[in-house]
């Protein structure tokens, strides 16, 4: 299995404000509003700092504000966040937003359970808790039992479990937790039965996957080096990843380095174990590429080598089982939208590549072997379909899922007898579901009770043409009968990068959105993995523009279809969607009130310069390459904000320790918008402490930045003082 690099695509904030109740008459023009002229922006120092690029010299004055530790930048951020809050302060509604989103998260939260020896295993969040603890049951029908709770952890509630692996025997629980946010772990070991932590502990594991022995005596984790005494851990570039087996009861200083090569600096190794215990399946990445190597290692032998199955960079493969000699892989060798092949290790040779579940009209974005049957997740339109398949190449059934909408999950073993996934649309919570692959029959397994009436609202999908002439779905939520008189305010939410499809899904910061009237826009838009490996390279390296057209004709189209126009309309998105926010918001400024880029990819010339930036290469291009230059600094938000333009109101948002995209992006950009332009809407930055890129972010943290972001667009798009208002609120 390849790790993402960047951030899913799936909005943990959604944006927006907008009238109380359908029919309430909202002034058209910001009533209060607040001038960019009426604010006093924090001053930031303009440094000489200048790099030359292929004979061409590009000033950098913010430089300094790549040094987290100085104190300049402290007083900056303070200054910035004070004047935020002010601004938001003055909406007059914020704490009455805060509360109804409380209300709204206010239900349980399950994670899809891990089914061990007869144990399940699975997070709970009884609604604002700031962590979602695991429990633990025997059996079906069991009594649930709390093994980890990360919320005792810490008194803020930002250390935050990460990944975890259950022992084959149920019986130890390895877990990563991640501190404040960060991509670094620290791994630790649980007694399932006492509750209790072994001595064990694994530090500067990091983009890792945990895969156990079946004995239980260890387990196998990727990691790179400690940082070098004075460098900073949220800055630094991590290269020379090495996969390590650690056995349990002993130092991490005595732990196996069971793979390297010093020789690559960008590769990185994710590690399973076969189910018979027999083979280590070693997926070797490199950066975000989709594509990847396989490399085995026999377990029965002692000091067996690690030998390639596939040596060469043209392909994703992705483990599916590895059961009676054959490895089953996902993957778009000679099918764009993946198809699953099995590999015989006995004639491992490509020419005896056997195609299992063949390409079909829909992507296949997952296979998972359950028992005898492999199960193929794919999707159609950006909504799920699943398959069941028997390992001769035979379709047995089609999964029955509970609506239209996103299904995930499926996972299993060779020996399993059941799966679980979860399923979720825009208004339809996180359900847990049970698959009996014998009978092709699902069961409810957890359903949470939300307080919102879900048959308010409904959920479309249209299609627009893109300049080019693709077509290009769309989703529009919104309240039932909402009028298309353009007088909407609306929030168009966008990715379009690294292979990720962004799909229906659930979120109390949608409900209250829509409960005020709003509507609600995803643009599937290229660059994502909505439809293959086409798709997704449409809107990459010097094609990356692609996605930004596509993402301003969405807007475009929710303006001539009368769903919103220009002076409502806000669009958001967060990682590389930040990056999408704010370049169509440079390039398109006259179709949008206001941007939200989160977290964002906003300096292209230096991205490839902090933590795991390089491995991004492989979408965005390269700074070092002469043409790949030319383009990046044609589109990077930060090279490209003119004097004499109206832009959008714009509130940045980032976080202090954010290891993935460094937030010196997001300050650099605001610094040169408050700097450069001349718009009269305001320009402000919200910088979270304690927080990542998104990932384990506290429940009360989400809260709090979101009624923030409610009442900045509240005054931004002139709706006035509005708070979220139920309109008869059930249980679901």
């Amino acid at each position: 299995m390849r790790l993402r690099l960047l951030m899913s695509a799936m909005p943990l904030l959604l944006a927006a404000c907008a009238p109380t109740d359908p029919g309430t008459e909202v002034a058209a023009t910001p009533a209060n509003a607040v001038t960019a002229s009426a604010l006093a922006y924090p001053d930031a120092a303009r440094g000489d700092t200048v790099d030359v690029h292929h004979g061409q010299a590009v000033a950098d004055p913010y430089r300094w504000m790549e040094n987290l530790d100085s104190p300049e930048l402290a007083r900056w951020i303070e200054a910035q966040n004070a004047l935020t809050q002010s601004f938001i302060a003055a909406a007059g509604n914020r704490d009455a937003i805060a509360e109804r989103l409380r209300t709204l998260f206010d239900h349980e939260r399950y994670g899809v359970p891990v089914a061990r020896n007869g144990r399940y295993f699975y997070t709970r969040n009884d609604g604002l808790q700031n962590q979602s603890p695991i429990y633990w049951q025997q059996g079906l029908d069991g009594e649930p039992k709390l093994l980890i709770d990360p919320n005792t952890l810490s008194d803020d509630g930002t250390i935050a479990l990460a990944e975890w692996s259950v022992s084959d025997d149920g019986r130890l629980i390895a877990y990563a937790l991640s501190d404040g946010g960060s991509d670094w772990r620290t791994i630790r070991v649980r007694d399932v039965e006492t509750g209790e932590d072994l001595p064990d502990e694994i530090r500067w594991a990091k983009f890792t996957q945990i895969a156990w022995l079946p004995d239980g005596s260890g387990f196998y984790y990727s990691r790179y080096d400690a940082p070098a005494e004075g460098e900073d851990e949220l800055k630094s570039v991590n290269r020379f990843q090495k996969l390590h087996f650690h056995r349990l009861g002993t130092p991490q200083a005595e732990d196996r380095l069971v793979y390297e090569r010093p020789d690559q600096p960008d590769w990185g190794f994710s590690a399973e174990v076969s189910d018979d215990g027999e083979l280590l399946l070693i997926s070797v990445w490199r950066g975000t590429e989709e594509r990847n190597l396989l490399f085995i290692k026999d377990l029965t032998t002692p000091n067996a080598p690690v030998r390639e199955l596939v040596g060469e960079f043209t392909h994703a493969y992705d483990v599916v089982g590895a059961v009676d000699g054959s490895i089953y892989v996902r993957t778009d060798d000679g099918a764009e939208r993946y198809r699953v092949l099995a590999i015989d290790l006995a004639r491992p040779e490509r020419a005896h590549w056997r195609e299992v579940i063949p390409q079909a009209a829909g992507t296949l974005t997952g296979a998972n072997l359950v028992g005898a049957t492999l199960v193929a997740e794919y999707l159609e339109d950006a909504k799920s379909r699943v398959e069941a398949w028997n390992r001769q190449g035979e379709r047995v059934a089609e999964v029955p899922l509970p609506g239209i909408g996103t299904a995930a999950g499926f996972g299993g073993s060779a020996r399993s007898t059941e799966s679980f996934f979860s399923f979720t649309g825009f208004t339809t919570p996180g359900e847990i579901w049970r698959w009996d692959p014998a009978t092709n029959v699902v069961s409810v397994f957890r359903k949470p009770k939300v307080a919102f009436d879900p048959e308010a609202f409904e959920t479309r999908q249209v299609f627009y043409t893109a300049s080019d002439g693709a077509r290009i779905p769309m989703f529009i939520v919104a309240r039932k009968g909402t009028a298309t008189d353009g007088d909407n305010p609306a929030i168009l939410y966008g990715y379009g990068g690294f292979n990720i499809p962004v799909t229906p899904t659930f979120s109390p910061n949608t409900i209250a959105w829509l409960e005020m009237g709003g509507v609600y826009a995803v643009a599937n838009i290229r660059g994502g993995g909505e439809y293959g490996r086409a798709w997704h390279e449409a809107a990459t390296g010097p094609r990356r523009p692609r996605a930004f057209d596509d993402f301003a004709e969405a807007a475009e189209y929710l303006i001539a279809e009368g769903w919103t126009r220009p002076e409502r309309l806000a669009i958001s998105g967060r990682s590389n969607g930040g990056l999408l926010v704010a370049a169509t918001m440079l390039r398109r400024p006259e179709l949008f009130a206001a941007a939200l880029p989160a977290v964002g990819v906003l300096d292209m010339l230096r991205f490839r310069d902090f933590t795991i930036g390089w491995a991004w290469e492989s979408d965005y291009g390269s700074v070092k390459d002469p043409e790949g230059f030319a383009v990046l600094k044609g589109y990077s938000p930060l090279h490209n904000v003119r004097p004499g333009v109206e832009y959008p109101a714009v509130l940045v948002l980032t976080a202090d320790r954010d290891d993935r995209v460094f937030p010196a992006h997001s300050f650099k950009f605001t610094a040169e918008m408050q700097h450069t332009a001349t718009s009269s809407r305001p320009i402000l930055i919200r910088t979270e402490t304690r927080a990542g890129h998104g990932a384990g972010k506290p429940t009360g943290k989400i809260i709090e930045e979101n009624a923030d972001v409610f009442a900045f667009l509240s005054r931004t798009l002139g709706m006035g003082p509005v708070v979220p208002t139920a309109s008869a609120p059930v249980t679901r």
